[in-house]
């Protein structure tokens, strides 16, 4: 059994234009065109318990004029087209619920150029995050977001993605300067200069970032660097509980501490991390944090959160500054949700993120903590609590229809509870078609309204990536 999604219908017209459409680009692009049934599958669904719904063909792109020749095919015979980086979100967001063309952009992943002393780069969107990394290395900078997967930088933008590094570096929305797209007609259109701030006209490129390509396919990024710091340090400090865990992280935002990352473990994804990652952490609720600065102010920095962790019955805080050591710590994080499946052999793993104000963290943590042993579940906690952003990994057996609907309850009062806080429904993986029922108890009618009509203003044929974050 597996969650529900609206079935493909589609009358003859519809079918015949999506064969007219395939036999033009099949003539254009050769054997980067793939029909094959494996391929198809693959650029749809994703971590997902949402139903596969693969396209009706696969394009591999390799520059702005293969997506302007994709888009002006789709759009003369109003076929969906659904773009596609890595494959690595959360939402359902490159699923085909009306078929059509998936139109993968991994090709498209080059470095196009790199400004050292305005601390800015132009990318392509295929280029995932390391391989810009490995990228900037000897010229002592960094592109700071950091989701964990190797997402694809136009997916990052496209879902507006965010990762451990967002209570200091900010989300991608804070990191794009300006971007390319191709539009649902076809044209190309460049939303910014490079200039780091402007009062000219709306802001096209905010709107672009975090629409899930529903708007128009992004082909190229401009996006702030940071510089490498001269000293890292990485630390673990255990507490009591998820609330003195969840309060120490308030103290420690709001006494302004420049902490580069600060992460939340429940013991229950203590243990999984111990066995996955071979770790000997005490089963506890515990914090992983970084510092970013020279060695003097890392030091001051760690010694600051120490203190603060004793306050709320933290410690011992242990820290460490080799770099062996802190990649060790934060790939076990970035391992958590593998790191759950083996818990319950067979099981469906739904990873969800809900993001409220950071007064509200340690009650939203704390009572999503008692629903997950009150209903009896698996569900570890993982979140980037330093911006109010947590999340669940759910195992689920989805042959199990009581199993299938206690998550789906325990996922709606997440839910609920986080907009009743003043949260969010998702604070970085998207809406994709997995959040989409929650868009009206956010915004209200009115301001579905709005997104409905810029939807209908740059995309009257609702050919881009339809069914998702409108419900």
């Amino acid at each position: 059994m597996v969650e529900l999604v609206e079935e493909l219908t589609r009358d003859a017209g519809a079918e015949d234009a999506v064969r007219q459409v395939i036999a033009s680009l099949a003539n254009h692009f050769g054997n980067r065109l793939s029909t094959g049934r494996a391929v198809r599958e693959q650029h749809a669904n994703s971590i997902t318990w949402l139903a596969n719904q693969a396209p009706d063909a696969v394009v591999f792109a390799e520059s702005t004029e293969d997506v302007q020749f994709v888009v002006r095919a789709c759009a003369a015979k109003g076929v969906p087209v659904i773009a596609f980086g890595t494959g690595s979100s959360l939402e359902g967001q490159i699923n085909a619920p009306k078929g059509g063309i998936s139109l993968d952009l991994s090709r498209m992943n080059r470095v196009l150029s790199v400004h050292t002393e305005d601390l800015d780069c132009v990318v392509e969107p295929g280029v995932t995050r390391k391989q810009l990394n490995e990228h900037l290395r000897d010229v002592g900078l960094f592109f700071p977001i950091d989701p964990g997967a190797d997402a694809s930088l136009g997916g990052m933008a496209s879902t507006r993605a965010s990762g451990t590094n967002a209570v200091r570096y900010g989300t991608m929305k804070d990191n794009v300067v300006a971007l390319t797209a191709v539009l649902a007609n076809g044209e190309v259109i460049t939303t910014a200069r490079r200039a780091k701030k402007s009062a000219a006209g709306y802001d096209l490129t905010r709107l672009l970032v975090g629409a899930e390509g529903t708007l128009g396919i992004i082909t190229s990024l401009t996006l702030k660097l940071s510089g490498l710091p001269e000293a890292i340090s990485a630390g673990v400090c255990p507490f009591p509980t998820i609330r003195s865990a969840c309060d120490a992280v308030i103290l420690t935002i709001q006494s302004g501490l420049p902490v580069a990352r600060i992460e939340l473990l429940d013991e229950v994804q203590v243990r999984a991390c111990n066995a996955y990652s071979k770790l000997d952490l005490a089963e506890q609720p515990t914090l992983f944090v970084e510092f970013h600065g020279t060695e003097a102010s890392v030091h001051e920095q760690a010694e600051r959160f120490g203190e603060i962790a004793t306050e709320f019955g933290g410690g011992p805080f242990t820290w460490e500054t080799r770099p062996e050591d802190r990649t060790k710590l934060w790939q076990a994080r970035h391992d958590a949700y593998w790191a759950c499946l083996p818990m319950k052999p067979g099981a469906k793993a739904l990873a969800t993120d809900v993001c409220v104000p950071l007064s509200r963290l340690a009650e939203c943590v704390d009572e999503t903590k008692r629903d997950i042993e009150e209903m009896g579940m698996i569900a570890p906690i993982v979140g980037h609590v330093g911006d109010g952003n947590f999340h669940t990994v759910t195992l689920v057996d989805m042959d199990d229809p009581h199993d299938v609907a206690k998550a789906k309850d325990f996922i709606s009062r997440m839910v609920e509870r986080a907009l009743a806080m003043g949260g969010t429904a998702t604070g970085e993986h998207g809406v994709g078609q997995g959040k989409r029922k929650y868009m009206e108890a956010e915004h209200g009618e009115a301001t579905l309204d709005a997104m409905r009509a810029i939807k209908a203003a740059l995309d009257p044929q609702n050919i881009m990536n339809p069914g998702k974050i409108l419900p």
